[in-house]
């Protein structure tokens, strides 16, 4: 066997891609998994996670991911820093080329590259994700019980985060450019019927006020009509604006990708493909669920079934 060929190899280091890797390693083909452009995906920027099985007190993302990579190359795995930037999908073996310059080949690929939530693109943004800045109402709602919050966005999203956020936060503010949501019906008129959700029109973020120490204080807002910027003093902001699949690597392949990029194959059911022996797993496909629980559960079925493909095939 050529030393770069792998019996399976695995793109992307969330809990999808962690999760295949143990399920692979224990069933003794040694995967490689190449770990993306970011190490851990979404959940290695989350602070405490709480509602993961198993840890009644809580635990940190980085942490909760660091565990999955050492109980990964307990059993074998190897993972590899950088990600893939090329596929060959033709014929099996398939090839992959890493951003490392390395090429590899394997029998079963499974592809968890996650998605990447869209950025608002303004100061303070990054610095404080985590610390008051969130992309999911349902990992980090009940941070902010009886306190003031507000959601950035206009549409499904939006008003489903908001709504959620109801449960929890004494106010809602839901921060839009226009005065008319992008929800649908249903969503708009749940919105406006509840007492704790305020809408801001006409407003866009500016930039995140706070720090490492203090956290979220303040969203500097601007108003796009009259340029007048005040301050929503608020510890935690969700940004609602949607994800982007990362699915680039894929999209001169025959897997059938929706109008949004997220991986849904005609006539196949996840975690299969149009390929055989190519699978996917977690947000790259699943862009209604997006917890760390589901992708870890994707990714485990589509070891299960990457092993049991081998098996057909190899005999």
């Amino acid at each position: 066997m050529q030393a770069n060929h792998r019996n399976v190899i695995i793109l992307g280091s969330g809990p999808a891609g962690l999760t295949a890797a143990i399920y692979t390693a224990r069933a003794n083909l040694r995967p490689l998994l190449i770990e993306g452009l970011e190490f851990g995906g979404q959940l290695y920027t989350t602070t405490d996670v709480e509602n993961f099985p198993g840890f009644p007190e809580g635990i940190m993302g980085p942490e909760l991911i660091d565990r999955m990579r050492a109980q990964a190359e307990r059993f074998g795995a190897e993972l590899q820093r950088g990600e893939a930037t090329e596929l060959d999908l033709s014929k099996a073996p398939f090839k992959v080329t890493s951003s490392s310059g390395e090429s590899f080949t394997c029998e079963a690929l499974i592809v968890a590259t996650g998605a990447s939530p869209k950025q608002l693109g303004v100061p303070n943004e990054l610095e404080l994700r985590g610390r008051g800045v969130s992309t999911c109402a349902t990992c980090d709602g009940a941070f902010y019980r009886e306190q003031e919050v507000a959601v950035v966005g206009g549409g499904d999203t939006a008003l489903e985060e908001a709504l959620f956020l109801t449960r929890f936060a004494s106010k809602v503010y839901v921060i839009h450019r226009r005065d008319e949501l992008r929800a649908s019906k249903i969503l708009r008129d749940r919105g406006f019927a509840n007492d704790k959700i305020e809408f801001v029109w006409f407003s866009e973020v500016k930039e995140f006020i706070g720090d490492d120490k203090t956290g979220l204080t303040a969203v500097r807002l601007i108003d796009n009509r009259s340029g007048e910027e005040r301050d929503l003093e608020v510890p935690g902001c969700f940004i609602a604006i949607g994800h982007d699949p990362n699915s680039e690597v894929l999209r001169k392949w025959p897997i059938r990708l929706d109008d949004q990029g997220y991986v849904a194959p005609e006539g196949h059911h996840i975690p299969f493909t149009e390929i055989d022996g190519v699978f996917v797993a977690g947000d790259l496909h699943d862009h209604h669920y997006r917890q760390a629980i589901t992708a870890a559960g994707n990714g485990c079925k589509a070891a299960i079934d990457a092993e049991r493909y081998l098996e057909a095939t190899q005999g």
